[in-house]
């Protein structure tokens, strides 16, 4: 029995009809229509779903959109402001950082989420504030180079 639950993504309110055991991840893909937040291992290990829910981190697979309403919900389609990328997205077009595209909403989200709270990470805490985003293009050099760049104020 569906009912009506109002999410805020990216500043957005979005009223929809769920079913009470429908995840974030595909409210958002299959009723919204937000497809930046991808669906892979739908158990939490991959970060190809990563939003920020009200400021944190986290697997929009492994949360009911019911859980989510109400809370600010921001995806990758919601990192640009004005029309302006976000300084990560562009340290990761000038870094190379992006092959598939596949991780990189989530990376992205990850990426800014740990600059949020620590805006100088060392290189040990950037590749250990996005290990919950798995990568099989790349050996993660160039992310981490691009998440230092913006992290000196090189963006």
């Amino acid at each position: 029995m569906r009912q009506s639950i109002r999410l805020k993504i990216n500043g957005d309110l979005y009223e929809v009809r769920v079913e009470p055991w429908w995840t974030l991840v595909e409210v958002i893909r299959e009723e919204i229509g937000l497809t930046g937040v991808k669906e892979a291992c739908s158990t939490g290990e991959c970060g190809a779903c990563t939003v920020l829910l009200n400021g944190k981190l986290v697997n929009s697979c492994l949360i009911l959109a019911v859980e989510a309403q109400d809370k600010e919900i921001i995806t990758i389609e919601g990192l640009a402001q004005g029309g302006k990328l976000d300084p990560l997205q562009e340290a990761f077009i000038k870094f190379g950082a992006i092959q598939c595209g596949f991780c990189t909403p989530g990376m992205l989200l990850a990426a800014k989420a740990l600059l949020q709270k620590n805006p100088q990470p060392t290189e040990a805490e950037i590749r250990e504030g996005i290990s919950g985003n798995l990568c099989r293009c790349t050996g993660y050099v160039k992310i981490i180079e691009a998440i230092q760049a913006v992290a000196k104020g090189e963006f």
